[in-house]
């Protein structure tokens, strides 16, 4: 074991259980509350030949738990005929349970709706299905009100009266789905261990998600990871080749199968997303990936001319970023985290979607509740709400410059000091020798992986190492190469789209000046190039 390795170990506190977790330490499935209501229901629905819908999300975790709802219900042997899936649309129906499913549910004759990644605050649908004698079971991981739907069962791990694992507070959407299919296994309607192929999908939805990955979690990605290293799923093997994956781990997942998926449901429907999971073919499945291929370098296109157009015209001043232009409404949410990123501040990004209606995604960080921030300002917006760090908002275009006003005065009112902290990225450990970088320490760096949140990716810390060279990478010169040295060893590193300021720091490193940075954050990886293999870094920040 490498020695930075068998450090960081100790400092995190890592167990056995959890560098190689067992499968049968997963929470028990009827610990979750109405899970045996839910059950019985499916069953009668088996033994009366019932239809079923299952209403789903147009994100990644929403896709990924109607795919693992249908899967599981068919392996309990209701006939592919019966089951029908819905998702919404995003721009015609927002979150949540749409009055349009009470619709299909009919059109379909559905006598039963299983929801996925939704469904616990919709009272009044629910309350419509049960007019039309249609029952409902409400797979969920969201916030519950105090009272919940009138459902037949509302499985759902944030309920207020759950007293259950804590740990099971955390899951995914898919997570919960899954948790339903486990139970169907302890009832002899799936075949023992048949549900584990679905664990690739688990995986998915959880870190596309950022789901914390301990104690369930950390079990259900460990597995996850395994199977969608030898998934069965054209459409996730086409996926991978298209993004030309020579990896499958976290960041695999995060940057290159989660934004593919994604891009359907942001910039059509996600529909698309969902037959490349459904599909059994792999002729269909490499049709459908390059459609998505398609959409997700028009997002990627998309996303940089509207933030190249922001950079250009300067940001409105203020604690709160809040831009509005003519882009469209499915990459708001993204737009709005990278002005998060590049400006340290939170910031809502807002686009015209109706005659002088704006919607708009926000992201924040650190002491910045923006739910609480639109609760401040109810009375100048149309609607809105969402979670601490990102939410949701629409409003009347003549109410723009009150909201503005009124949304810094609020965050002037808390008097917020050295928020930035929540973003300064904190190294695990110091490392004083390069030759510790090496490929030990990436093997066995991979027994902790998938990486996110409780499990995040190792950072180290380089000081009192030499800089011998540097240069600009890229067409636009925005990348920067560092190379350290160290006693023997050499090791090269690159930081992609960089501050301007960096590259000035680099020169001074080079040229020893006393002004030089004075640490350097990294992480180690695996460069590839013309069949040779080196272990190099990627540079996250540079510390004066």
């Amino acid at each position: 074991m490498n020695k930075l390795f068998t450090q960081l170990v100790e400092k995190r506190h890592l167990t056995e259980d959890y560098l190689h977790p067992k499968y049968d330490q997963l929470e028990d499935p009827a610990t979750l509350p109405d899970m045996a209501k839910a059950v019985a229901r499916i069953k009668q629905a088996i033994a009366n030949n019932e239809r079923i819908l299952i209403y789903g999300d147009y994100d990644v975790d929403g896709v990924t738990a109607s795919t693992v709802m249908e899967q599981a219900l068919k392996l309990a042997k209701i006939p592919p005929s019966s089951i029908t899936i819905m998702l919404p649309d995003r721009f015609i129906d927002g979150y949540g349970m749409s009055p349009r499913l009470v619709t299909r549910a009919k059109e379909t004759g559905s006598t039963l709706v299983i929801t996925v990644d939704c469904g616990s605050r919709n009272h009044a649908i629910v309350d419509e299905l049960n007019h039309e004698h249609i029952d409902t079971i409400v797979t969920d991981h969201h916030e519950c009100e105090p009272t919940l739907p009138s459902a037949t069962a509302v499985i759902n791990p944030k309920r207020h009266d759950y007293q259950g694992p804590a740990t099971l507070r955390d899951l995914a959407g898919v997570g919960v789905a899954f948790k339903l299919a486990q139970a169907l296994v302890q009832q002899n309607l799936i075949p023992d261990g048949q549900e584990k192929w679905l664990l690739d999908l688990v995986l998915l939805g959880t870190i596309c998600d950022s789901m914390t990955l301990t104690k369930e979690n950390r079990i259900l990605t460990y597995y996850g990871l395994k199977v969608l290293e030898k998934t069965r799923r054209p459409g996730l093997k086409a996926i991978l080749q298209n993004a030309k994956a020579k990896t499958i781990n976290s960041e695999t997942i995060g940057f290159q199968i989660g934004p593919r998926l994604n891009a359907a449901g942001r910039l059509t429907t996600a529909e698309l997303a969902l037959s490349v999971l459904r599909t059994p073919s792999g002729a269909e499945a490499t049709k459908l990936a390059s459609e998505l291929e398609i959409l997700n370098k028009q997002r990627r296109h998309e996303q940089i001319a509207a933030l190249d157009e922001i950079t250009t015209r300067g940001l409105v001043e203020g604690p709160v970023i809040i831009e509005t232009g003519p882009w469209h409404e499915g990459i708001l949410g993204i737009i709005a985290g990278r002005l998060v990123e590049q400006y340290k501040r939170p910031a809502f990004v807002l686009a015209e979607t109706e005659n002088n209606i704006y919607k708009g995604s926000g992201r924040s960080f650190g002491d910045f509740n923006l739910a609480e921030a639109l609760t401040q300002v109810k009375d100048v917006i149309l609607g809105g709400g969402g979670h601490a760090a990102a939410a949701g908002v629409k409003l009347d275009g003549k109410n723009l410059y009150q909201f503005r006003e009124r949304i810094n005065a609020y965050y002037d009112s808390l008097h917020l000091t050295d928020q930035t902290k929540h973003l300064r990225l904190a190294p695990d450990l110091t490392v004083t020798t390069l030759a510790d970088f090496n490929f030990e320490l990436l093997d066995d760096l991979k027994s902790l992986e998938p990486f996110g949140p409780g499990n995040e990716e190792p950072l180290f810390c380089l000081k009192d190492v030499e800089v011998i060279s540097t240069r600009r990478l890229g067409a636009d010169g925005k990348h920067l190469r560092l190379d350290f040295h160290e006693g023997a060893t050499i090791l090269k590193s690159v930081a992609f789209g960089v501050p301007a300021d960096w590259f000035t720091l680099a020169d001074l490193a080079v040229a020893r000046d006393p002004a030089a940075p004075t640490a350097y954050l990294v992480r180690p990886v695996l460069n590839e190039f013309q069949g040779v293999t080196s272990v190099e870094a990627r540079l996250l920040d540079i510390l004066v």
